[in-house]
């Protein structure tokens, strides 16, 4: 995710739900836009600023209007065309960042009511952020504009087959605009790739290679072949519109898309000679205020990478300890915990067969855990989702350098559903006992909960769309957690280690992070740690390091955001005794949606000092 998409989606921070991270679900009673009813006349003028912003975004972004489901009525436009990545659009936004944060700082605090605090706080702070990242750094990637995980390459397929509905002609006719615009957009990351060298920015050598292999992936296969055309195919036939789509849609892809593909790849082979293989971003010209600023872009923390360091290790050994004893009780008493979750690892028992009809059932499995979570949610959530969940495969073209799952948001309208998206590229990277704690995390009670409350809650649209990675991805990994404490592992000793190991995932995710980032680790010293740890084969932690290096701090938003989580939780049932009713904090911490953690502290304050009255 680079800065200019964080501009766009008004976040501080992306999960890779942004990436999309960036938002989720159906609208409650208030349409898309459209403020709740308010008291005070600057809670009129907050809202009415809102409304401008979120407008402004949606012009400027008619992906943005796509994912959300309004790329109709005012926004019809939209749907026939993608974002803007040209360095002039860039500077465009930056420009508009600096007008509305000094718009926000004359908004009265203090005259505001309700949830409006917690609104005007949020968008200050991300907005505020995003305006200093600016100011500090004259490239356009944060760090890198294309990579395995960033660039148009990466995310345009999948969004155009995933997210642009087709219903009649005119969505078909919108798609093969969006489609030649793709090769555009192509064109447009290379430029920025190439100012970005300019100004001494070039990824590491290893980040490079993998970029190329998925490029070249999507670039290989023949256009008549090629998903791009295959999606509209299917979806006009499926609807029965009359057209020569397919031949339409080829032609685009072999004509234009494709030699924007071989632009893009020649451009990447001339920086491998010039590139290191220097994992962290401190070699990048003002590297070390970048770290800073990235942690916490994401983290909405201030806490010093020393730290983190340290707060990682710790956790490490309070958690193993917890892994050691369930292992041993269930039989695997030799070697490491590290070693011992490999053996689990590579015992086939566990494995769903690497076939089209093992991946099948592996999701079947994945469907019945939802539904089993969904029938316990009410003793523990005073208010649940309207929006409903759909579990999906990573697609082919991208499971190469994907993470192992991540979210997607619904639609505003809930006209599309959330997805949960596993990455099935080999189900030996995904035994049975990881599987359950991965899908409450991307499920319920994790995001798919969270982001949905959030859009179906009464808060502007600027607020439900907006994403704080160490408030989300901090729930989600609470969410893992307060799985065990409403007890579905009480059957499942195995499903509880793989709860373990994923919560020691993240923590060793402090480490590596902030290792590479911080204290001069190289790859290999990162993989090395990581697989040492938690016993994962070396191909997924190869992909975890590799995403760090991209996205630097965002893998520490996880465990910091579960912490603070933890702590509030602890803060309110200290506070309030037998008053503490766990339904009523959920809600008092998710209804009025995602924020930076400083900002959840003082609404938790809000909702201790209420129930305390």
């Amino acid at each position: 995710m680079n800065r200019r998409h964080i501009l766009k989606a008004g976040a501080a921070g992306a999960g890779l739900a942004a990436l999309s991270t960036l938002g989720s679900a159906r609208a409650a009673a208030t349409a898309p836009g459209a403020a709740p009813a308010v008291g005070s006349a600057e809670d009129q003028r907050l809202n009415a600023l809102f409304e401008t912003m979120l407008a402004d975004q949606l012009a400027h972004s008619p992906e943005m209007a796509t994912s959300l489901g309004v790329d109709s009525g005012a926004h019809a436009g939209a749907k026939a065309r993608l974002d803007d990545r040209s360095l002039h659009a860039w500077e465009n936004a930056k420009a508009r960042t600096a007008r509305d944060l000094a718009a926000l700082r004359k908004i009265d605090a203090a005259k505001l009511t309700g949830n409006n605090r917690w609104n005007l706080a949020s968008i200050l702070y991300s907005t505020q952020l995003n305006d200093t990242m600016n100011r500090s750094f004259a490239t356009v990637g944060s760090p890198y504009v294309v990579s395995q995980l960033t660039g148009c390459y990466q995310q345009i397929p999948d969004f155009l087959d995933s997210q642009h509905t087709i219903a009649d002609a005119a969505d078909a006719d919108a798609y093969l605009s969006r489609l030649d615009a793709f090769a555009t957009a192509i064109d447009q990351d290379s430029a920025a790739v190439r100012h970005d060298v300019a100004a001494g920015v070039i990824p590491p050598d290893f980040i490079l290679a993998k970029a190329l292999t998925q490029l070249k992936a999507l670039r290989n296969v023949p256009a008549a072949q090629s998903n791009m055309v295959a999606s509209i195919t299917h979806r006009t036939a499926a609807q029965h519109i009359a057209g020569a789509w397919d031949k339409r849609a080829e032609t685009i892809v072999a004509r234009r898309v494709q030699p924007a593909l071989d632009r893009q790849i020649a451009l990447l082979e001339s920086l491998l000679p010039k590139a290191v293989h220097t994992a962290g971003v401190a070699r990048l010209p003002k590297g070390e205020e970048l770290y800073r600023l990235s942690l916490q872009s994401y983290t909405t923390s201030d806490m010093a990478p020393d730290e983190i360091h340290r707060t990682g290790l710790d956790l490490i050994a309070q958690q193993s300890a917890q892994a050691d004893a369930i292992l041993k009780a269930q039989g695997y008493t030799q070697g490491t915990v590290g070693q011992r979750l490999r053996a689990l690892y590579d015992d086939p028992k566990f494995r769903y067969p690497n076939t089209d009809e093992g991946k099948d059932k592996l999701l079947a499995d994945l469907n019945r855990q939802v539904e089993a979570m969904e029938a316990r949610l009410p003793q523990y959530f005073g208010t649940l989702p309207k929006t409903k969940l759909d579990i999906r495969r990573v697609p082919k073209a991208t499971e190469a350098g994907a993470p192992g799952g991540y979210y997607q948001n619904g639609s505003l309208d809930g006209t599309r559903p959330g997805a949960y998206y596993i990455n099935l590229r080999d189900t030996a990277e995904v035994p049975s006992w990881t599987l359950p704690t991965l899908t409450y995390h991307e499920g319920v009670p994790g995001h798919h909960l969270q982001l949905s409350l959030a859009q179906e809650a009464g808060l502007p649209t600027l607020r439900k769309i907006q994403f704080f990675s160490g408030y989300g991805e901090g729930w989600a990994l609470y969410a893992e957690q307060l799985a065990v404490e409403m007890g579905v592992y009480e059957n499942d000793p195995l499903g509880h280690v793989g709860q373990l190991h994923d919560s020691i995932f993240r923590a060793v995710r402090l480490v590596v992070d902030s290792g590479m980032h911080a204290k001069g680790w190289s790859r290999e010293q990162a993989v090395k740690f990581y697989t040492d740890t938690i016993g994962d084969p070396e191909t997924m932690a190869i992909t975890e390091v590799e995403r760090y290096c991209v996205w630097p701090g965002q893998a520490c938003s996880y465990m910091l955001g579960k912490l603070d989580w933890l702590r509030l939780r602890d803060k309110a049932r200290a506070a309030l005794g037998s008053k503490f009713d766990i339904r009523k904090f959920h809600d008092a911490g998710l209804l009025p949606g995602a924020m930076p953690l400083p900002v959840l502290d003082q609404c938790i304050d809000g909702y201790i000092a209420a129930a305390m009255a």
